[in-house]
């Protein structure tokens, strides 16, 4: 059995990829710089963590929408299911036991997927989290043991654990693809990484939504937030030592270009972002991953190509794999993808795995 540590931390190379804001490419993301930084470095164990209850990008990782129905009905078939819900649905059997082997709920996608690096592991997705939350809150929220909610809501860090244990001297790496809501599922992922990778796209929306973000997370914003702070997410977490990722890296997706460099109305809109963040360092500096550092200088900006996007997500291909030329895709006979911009894409997205 894990031994229970008081004053476990989460690994420094652990990233959740969230935004209180959906269709903003955060599984796309997590998918790319899973594969990306497994290929990079072969001697790391790189473990995706789905904490969506839609599954995108397990969807991806094993194989894309041919291949990964079957292989997703297998998983969720098993007795434990071998996914993100099965490990949960074992901690609700025995909540304030760790689990003694947690190899039932990890995946090799490369045995479903030859596109992606062997060094990639999976603990998968589910729609059953979306079923199991009412009861994993209402068990955070039992009286006996009084530190209940601190040990429910780490529940996805002792797997961290458990599977940094199974790496032994090989480093880890933890990608966790989090769903926009605030539900208890989304609490668990930011409770077991370090650090958050904001996605955003260019519109007002994902304004508000970054700025939902530093107010679920960490309680902070006008006087309505202040309101609530007494049952906020972040302020039991600190009362019960309980770490709070910090914001790292915002990745501003899907930006249109015009002659190679971002359109005005896109310009415009992410500068609007930048002066929200800056705002908001100005005043609360801890809570960013680079404290000293404008939040601007952490902002990557990845260019619109669908269809590079498109065919890599749908047929579980890296774009170190993704090549130009026709293909056929879903019974379409010519789906393009152009040599130049996949190229830009590419170099685009690579940045951004530099980042982390």
């Amino acid at each position: 059995m894990i031994t229970p540590l008081a004053h476990r931390t989460a690994t420094l190379n652990s990233y959740a990829f969230w935004n209180n804001k959906g269709g903003v490419g955060k599984s796309y993301l997590c998918f790319i710089a899973s594969c990306e930084y497994a290929r990079r470095y072969p001697e790391t164990d790189v473990y995706v963590i789905d904490l969506c209850p839609q599954g995108n990008v397990s969807e991806t990782l094993l194989g894309g929408y041919e291949s990964s129905p079957a292989v997703l009905g297998k998983l969720t078939g098993g007795n434990p299911r071998r996914t993100i819900a099965g490990y949960l649905e074992s901690r609700l059997s025995s909540p304030f036991r760790q689990l003694d082997d947690v190899s039932p709920f990890i995946t090799r996608p490369v045995k479903y997927n030859k596109n992606v690096p062997d060094n990639l592991y999976l603990i998968c997705g589910d729609n059953l989290l979306e079923i199991l939350s009412e009861a994993i809150r209402q068990t955070s929220q039992l009286s006996i043991p009084t530190d209940a909610w601190k040990q429910v809501i780490e529940w996805v860090k002792d797997l961290t654990f458990a599977l940094s244990l199974r790496s032994g001297d090989r480093d880890s790496v933890f990608m966790v693809d989090c769903n926009p809501s605030f539900a208890i599922y989304t609490q668990l992922g930011l409770a077991a990484t370090r650090n958050i990778v904001v996605p955003f796209t260019a519109d007002d929306s994902s304004r508000r939504a970054i700025e939902n973000v530093v107010a679920l997370a960490y309680g902070i914003g006008d006087q309505h937030v202040a309101a609530y702070s007494r049952i906020n997410f972040s302020k039991r977490a600190k009362e019960e030592q309980v770490e709070v990722p910090l914001l790292h890296t915002f990745v501003s997706n899907r930006v249109t270009l015009y002659d190679g460099k971002p359109s005005r109305a896109f310009q415009a809109v992410a500068s609007t972002i930048e002066r929200t963040l800056e705002g908001i360092h100005q005043r609360h500096r801890s809570i960013f991953a680079n404290s000293g550092v404008k939040p601007s200088k952490s902002f990557i900006t990845v260019p619109d190509y669908h269809s590079a996007c498109i065919v890599s997500a749908m047929t579980g291909t890296p774009l170190d794999k993704l090549v130009a030329g026709p293909r056929k895709l879903a019974g379409v006979d010519f789906v393009q993808v152009n040599k130049e911009p996949l190229d830009r894409y590419r170099e685009a997205l690579e940045k951004f795995v530099d980042a982390l």
